[in-house]
């Protein structure tokens, strides 16, 4: 399904499932899929989504990256690992204000400065994606006529191109519970611009399409959403999983019903910390010594969390978290 595709070869595969025994009594056992440790420039998911969007841009000629995040991106800051392992020029159009003169850049933003990556701080809200969008687009058109052939990313590199990577990351968590007899009742992951979400749901498609899997085996794909877009549906996963089914040749689809989001997690907006996934945080950290942030995969833990209390599922059953990184956050 993906050997005709263009990849870079980035992260490190696979990652492992860790057992996190069952948080409530007569509950699940909850396994943590752990992205966190996909190697390339602190780890994390984007890892997976890179080494297709830069297997894409290296075989169109390009010279630079360039993308778009909240202040703390851990996208960005991936993003500028992997130009940094390729040799390309990295542009990162970011929320929030430039650090004071004097002032150590922290978090994502030092790695990222590690990296090699030029910042362009637009002062906007970590919410507002849209100014980062015009601004995205317009530094791109700037780089083009310098010569740079930009490879311009959106938000959290959420394209077909880059969904191929939780697409493909689906079949090996599939591999992986085989491998021990078993299979996932739910794979639950944290959702913010979609990517991943229509990369797992594509995954999911394909396998059972090819007669793998069946739609009463196939495991459950639930998102927390933790920003208002994808909370009210934006993007469209199900017609971004289909078009990264395409690039991957496939006659399967993904349903609208396929997608399913739990709003109730984000709290009152994107990057503000709740309650829930402060506690969450303490837990993984307690529980397993994972190291999860307030933005992102602590409040899709929170999610889980809330799911396994509210029983949704038995003790039969066994449900994964992808742990999807974010740890330089936490030193921010």
């Amino acid at each position: 399904m993906f050997d005709h595709l263009e990849r870079a070869r980035l992260a490190t595969l696979p990652t492992p499932i860790e057992d996190a025994g069952r948080p409530t009594v007569g509950g699940p056992r909850v396994w943590i899929k752990r992205d966190d440790l996909t190697g390339l420039g602190g780890g994390g998911n984007k890892a997976r989504k890179l080494e297709f969007l830069c297997g894409d841009a290296v075989a169109r000629g390009s010279k630079a990256l360039l993308t778009v995040g909240a202040s703390q991106s851990n996208h960005c800051r991936m993003t500028a690992a992997a130009g940094a392992r390729l040799g390309l020029e990295v542009h990162l159009v970011l929320s929030g204000d430039a650090p004071a003169v004097g002032e150590p850049r922290r978090g994502n933003q030092l790695l990222s400065e590690m990296f090699g990556a030029q910042m362009h701080h637009t002062g906007a809200a970590e919410s507002h994606w849209g100014e980062l969008e015009v601004v995205r687009e317009a530094l791109t058109d700037s780089l083009a006529a310098e010569g740079l052939a930009p490879y311009s990313i959106p938000i959290g590199g959420s394209t077909a191109v880059g969904a191929l990577g939780y697409a493909l990351a689906f079949e090996e968590l599939i591999d992986q519970f085989e491998a021990q007899g078993s299979m996932p009742r739910a794979i639950v992951f944290t959702s913010s611009s979609g990517g991943t979400h229509a990369g797992l749901l594509a995954g999911r498609a394909a396998l059972i399409a090819s007669g793998r899997l069946t739609l009463d085996s196939a495991p459950d794909v639930v998102a927390i959403g933790v920003a208002k877009g994808v909370n009210l549906g934006l993007p469209d996963v199900a017609s971004l999983a289909n078009d990264a089914l395409a690039l991957m040749d496939l006659d399967a689809t993904v349903d609208p019903d396929d997608v399913e989001v739990d709003p109730n997690w984000m709290g009152d907006d994107y990057a503000v910390p709740t309650e829930a996934g402060t506690a969450a945080i303490a837990w993984a950290a307690t529980t397993g010594g994972w190291l999860m942030d307030a933005v992102y995969s602590g409040k899709g833990l929170s999610g889980l969390l809330g799911l396994v209390a509210s029983d949704r599922w038995g003790a039969d059953d066994d449900v994964v978290f992808i742990h999807t990184g974010g740890w330089p956050a936490l030193f921010a």
